[in-house]
């Protein structure tokens, strides 16, 4: 009778101790389960879009956040589990190759991914990538990782860059992208060159007759003028008050002639404009090198006397008539 009381009480201990362990494992099981709702709730709200995506033995994915559709397409998803290969219809042509190698585990995974993907609205996106491979007997298997939108921020840097090379009033390069340049071709970059230095006349009379509004207007659209023949071998820069530069990389002295001649052309045009409130007179000087390294200075100088020469002979005429 002790006996079997003895081992009721055993068993009693026994289920007691089972019913903490179990109590005990829902508890955590409880928490896991809670923990792994708030992770992902947290992927699934994420604006980050993250992914996992199987490379090998075929490239699939496996999972995308909801972000992506916000961002960039609402069927991308759905779109992306069909074809996979889906990504590489939407990245921008300059960033295909990123994707290709990503791919195929060339890219250096510790630095960031930029690249740029297109809407549904055709617009192209900035997005910053942080990559990670996951790799199975020293071949990279998968990949994992988490896309941000980094399109304001681009955007922002670019209108910064933009602004501290650009003149604020007229929008051409300013006196500091004209010295930067200037530098890079007297050191660096070995080129046939010329610099053409065109002062406006008559800015003063202008201010004190019209005011100094009327006397911005002339600068600006002078600068309009020399806009026109702006292209990515010739720089066109307000370097002063009525002041301004060209640079013309890999030309020849029969061109930087034309261009002079097709500049005083448009301002001849411009001038028999009836009611205009003013002219555009340019007083102009150049002066080419066939090779730029250690010759900025002296061009810049003597594409100024020029400049100057031909403003006093423009005076000598006025006194002559």
């Amino acid at each position: 009778m002790i006996i079997e009381f003895l081992m009721y009480l055993f068993g009693i201990a026994i289920l007691f101790t089972i019913g903490l362990q179990l109590k005990k494992f829902w508890k955590r099981l409880k928490q896991r389960i809670d923990y792994l709702k708030t992770i992902e709730h947290l992927v699934e709200n994420s604006k980050d879009i993250i992914y996992y995506c199987e490379v090998k033995p075929e490239f699939k994915y496996r999972y995308i956040s909801p972000a992506i559709e916000t961002l960039l397409s609402p069927t991308l998803i759905e779109d992306s589990m069909k074809n996979p290969r889906r990504a590489f219809e939407i990245i921008h042509p300059d960033d295909y190759h990123i994707l290709v190698k990503k791919e195929a585990g060339e890219l250096d995974f510790s630095k960031p991914i930029i690249q740029r993907w297109r809407n549904d609205d055709g617009e192209y996106i900035c997005f910053e990538e942080y990559a990670t491979p996951i790799y199975k007997d020293g071949k990279m298997v998968a990949l994992q990782g988490i896309i941000r939108n980094i399109n304001d921020k681009v955007i922002l840097q670019q209108q910064l860059e933009y602004r501290a090379t650009h003149d604020s009033l007229t929008d051409l390069h300013n006196r500091e992208h004209f010295e930067t340049q200037v530098g890079i071709f007297d050191k660096a970059e070995d080129v046939p060159i010329a610099i053409v230095i065109c002062d406006v006349d008559e800015l003063k009379y202008v201010n004190d007759t019209y005011g100094h509004k009327v006397g911005d207007q002339l600068i600006k659209e002078t600068a309009i003028l020399l806009k026109e023949f702006a292209t990515d071998d010739v720089i066109v820069a307000r370097i002063g008050g009525d002041e301004f530069a060209i640079i013309l990389v890999q030309t020849n002295p029969q061109y930087v002639e034309w261009m002079l001649d097709e500049i005083q052309l448009k301002i001849d045009v411009f001038n028999h404009n009836e009611g205009a409130l003013f002219e555009i007179e340019l007083s102009k000087g150049y002066a080419f090198s066939h090779s730029s390294i250690g010759k900025m200075d002296e061009l810049f100088v003597k594409a100024d006397n020029e400049m100057y020469k031909d403003k006093n002979n423009k005076r000598t005429h006025l006194l002559i008539g």
